[in-house]
């Protein structure tokens, strides 16, 4: 699925490509991955925050390289991953409590990469309620 996802209580998280445009009144927006996307100036990206300690390990996002048929595999290795160092999601939590969020990602395939994973693992954390 590409775009936002809310939960039942109106919390929205949405994930766009880094190479997209900025539309006026986006949500506050956090660059997820490990490397900064290539040619984007930083001005352009518009950020809150880039949480590079959310983004796959090396050895995870070699091992997976885009690659559709590792993708269950890979949502499973990462989710291990981020269960691990659950401390690196609350600058992501904390903001999601407060308002919508988007998840920005450089990969090219918008349905196969970490911002989707990543997306779906913070609306299972997230309280049931937005404070």
């Amino acid at each position: 699925m590409r775009g936002g996802e809310s939960n039942k209580f109106g919390i929205m998280i949405e994930i766009k490509r880094a190479y997209e445009p900025v539309k006026a009144g986006s949500s506050h927006r956090f660059l997820v991955d490990q490397l900064w996307p290539r040619g984007v100036k930083k001005e352009a990206l518009q950020l809150g925050g880039w949480v590079r300690a959310v983004a796959p390990s090396k050895k995870l996002r070699s091992w997976f390289g885009h690659d559709p048929a590792k993708w269950k595999e890979f949502q499973r290795r990462y989710a291990t991953e981020l269960d691990a160092k659950p401390e690196t999601l609350q600058p992501l939590l904390n903001a999601a409590r407060k308002g919508d969020i988007t998840l920005v990602f450089g990969a090219r395939d918008v349905e196969h990469n970490n911002a989707v994973v990543l997306r779906d693992y913070l609306m299972g954390k997230l309280p049931k309620k937005r404070k």
